[in-house]
């Protein structure tokens, strides 16, 4: 018996030939991959907190704290009030303001965020940390104030409702070519 395979083993030479395939899980969306990934670094945010804080006791006070630590990664200059380049769109020269995150930025996290709460039985959108009306007050001001910072007036654009009195232009020229 100079064999040391284990009878429930086959041995490499009788399994070649025969993987067996594992399925693929489904590729996940663009979009849910930032979610997971958004998630799982919201999750390990609260871990580092002084005290931890368990997953399932957060509230509105932890997501802002984690906005404010995520604008030392941040890769938008706004300038302070005091600095001469406050107001101007393209700047001349390099400033000592801070670089944050950029409104848009945080506003589709806290979306995803909001979405993965309520996927991992956070419960109703009532109770959402993530869409207190303090989080929706401090992205109003973060937009406004970047705005200003970079001179450009965010004013969000109305959808112009149709009428019965708007009128469809078509060229003469269009229809005096057709009929010729």
């Amino acid at each position: 018996m100079s064999s040391s395979n284990k009878p429930d083993q086959p041995s490499s030479s009788s399994n070649s030939g025969h993987h067996k395939q594992h399925p693929l899980p489904p590729q996940l969306s663009r979009y849910e991959s930032q979610k997971r990934r958004d998630w799982n670094t919201f999750l390990q945010y609260l871990k580092t907190l002084n005290p931890p804080e368990k997953t399932s006791q957060f509230d509105h006070t932890h997501v802002l704290s984690f906005l404010n630590y995520l604008d030392q990664f941040g890769k938008t200059k706004v300038h302070h009030q005091a600095c001469a380049f406050f107001g101007q769109p393209d700047p001349p020269s390099p400033c000592t303001c801070p670089l944050k995150q950029a409104w848009g930025s945080l506003d589709a996290l806290i979306g995803r965020l909001r979405a993965a709460y309520e996927e991992h039985g956070g419960g109703s959108s009532d109770n959402n940390p993530f869409g207190n009306g303090s989080i929706r007050i401090y992205l109003r001001e973060v937009r406004e104030s970047q705005a200003k910072a970079r001179g450009i007036p965010y004013r969000k654009k109305k959808k112009r409702k149709k009428t019965k009195n708007d009128v469809v232009v078509v060229k003469k020229d269009f229809l005096n070519s057709s009929g010729s």
